[in-house]
């Protein structure tokens, strides 16, 4: 997950990209429109943000000059790129790069609709396996990722030194220093347990670390994840309202001191260093007992390359996916937007530079995707999970809650 940008995702949303492989299918992909400028390129991104869209149209501007071309950005919300993207392949209007959130690459894949990477001479040296995962569907390299990120504990310095307690770093430790910092309006942690992909991405490192799996949302592992934070609204430490907050919300909260600690990404780090008063640290996400690995859910976006009957564009595009993706773009656009450069060289030249994130480079070495077991059946999932959450949350038991959310899941209804 990139950034809390993209809308909630319906039943409807869902039920179109399920008919993606059909969809693509019929658009045979095989040519781009008509009449196409030889020297213009477009890459297709969900970079409406204005930082984001400088910071991207900054580094397609270095790279038209040092491949002598023209790369255009074309951006639309992130919730709109995959129904853009099958409209352009209905018409034959496909662009040259489409920048999928990682999530959502594997529809598009398992249409056909996408080219192997490694086929265009795209090079995986360097990049660790589970960032080549998540860029990748049934073990083929469809996405190459400039940068990564995943989730962590962010706490508040000054109010856990005021009360004497260290960093948690088991689920224990967590639940106990929750209870003792909530007071007043000041609640231990926040996280999102929204009805959205937020609370999904966030449910995803307890799922995990308890060795739980999206293949089996009815087993007990996934449920004691669950009781996990049912346990932390019944303490009090927890707000209720989780179950309607998104993790710009939770963020909102940590920054007004109504939350100790949170969980939540890097994405926040440039609201966090606005508040100059605010002293926060961060700390990889505590587990349910010591020595057990803190595991969680890659995010961000991946380049892929449409598929086309112009095979000498897909390769120029191939181009353009290497200069987007290189050590010195991936380096640049990692200090603007506080994200993981997926390259291991360019990540450790990342960390001498932002010492305070070594912990979220750590967190993110042992994180993995959400695609990886299920690949395009995890929006099926996600949905059940949302429904989940919100059940068991407001007084149905885990078990059921998610019994139901495997029904769900399986049948994709």
């Amino acid at each position: 997950m990139p950034r809390p940008r993209r809308g909630r995702r319906g039943r409807s949303t869902t039920a179109a990209l399920t008919a993606c492989s059909a969809l693509v299918a019929g658009a045979a992909l095989t040519g781009c429109g008509a009449g196409r400028d030889p020297g213009v390129f477009t890459v297709l991104n969900s970079s409406t943000d204005a930082s984001y869209h400088g910071w991207d149209a900054a580094t397609l501007k270095r790279c038209s000059a040092e491949l002598g071309l023209t790369i255009e950005q074309q951006s639309v919300p992130a919730a709109q790129v995959m129904q853009k993207s099958l409209r352009m392949a209905s018409s034959k209007s496909l662009p040259d790069v489409i920048q999928f959130d990682a999530s959502e690459m594997p529809t598009f894949a398992e249409a056909g609709g996408l080219v192997d990477l490694r086929s265009l001479d795209l090079s995986t040296k360097d990049i660790p396996k589970g960032i080549v995962d998540f860029g990748s569907y049934k073990g083929t390299y469809y996405g190459a990722a400039r940068t990564v990120n995943t989730l962590a504990l962010f706490y508040n310095k000054d109010i856990l030194k005021k009360a004497g307690l260290d960093v948690p770093t088991t689920w224990d430790e967590m639940r106990q220093s929750a209870k003792k910092l909530t007071r007043g309006s000041q609640y231990g942690i926040a996280l999102s347990a929204g009805g959205a992909e937020d609370g999904v991405f966030q449910f995803a490192p307890f799922m995990w670390s308890n060795g739980g799996d999206e293949t089996d949302l009815a087993g007990p592992k996934v449920a004691g994840a669950l009781d996990y934070w049912k346990g932390l609204i019944k303490d009090r430490s927890l707000s209720r309202s989780t179950v309607n907050w998104t993790q710009a919300d939770v963020n909102d909260q940590f920054m007004a001191g109504n939350a100790a600690m949170m969980i939540n990404g890097p994405w926040q780090v440039e609201t966090l260093n606005t508040k100059k008063n605010l002293h926060w640290g961060i700390a990889q996400i505590p587990v349910p007992n010591t020595g057990d690995a803190s595991v969680g859910p890659l995010g961000g976006a991946v380049l892929t390359v449409p598929k086309t009957e112009d095979t000498g564009r897909q390769k120029t595009a191939a181009k353009i996916i290497r200069c987007m993706s290189s050590e010195r773009e991936q380096i640049t656009y990692a200090r603007n937007s506080w994200m993981v450069p997926a390259n291991e060289k360019a990540a450790a030249t990342w960390r001498k530079e932002v010492p305070e994130l070594d912990a979220l480079a750590d967190q993110v070495a042992t994180a993995r995707s959400r695609t990886a077991k299920v690949g395009a059946r995890w929006s099926s999932v996600s949905l059940a999970l949302q429904s989940a959450f919100q059940s068991a949350l407001t007084g149905q038991s885990s078990e059921a809650a998610l019994k139901k959310a495997q029904s769900r899941a399986t049948s994709g209804n």
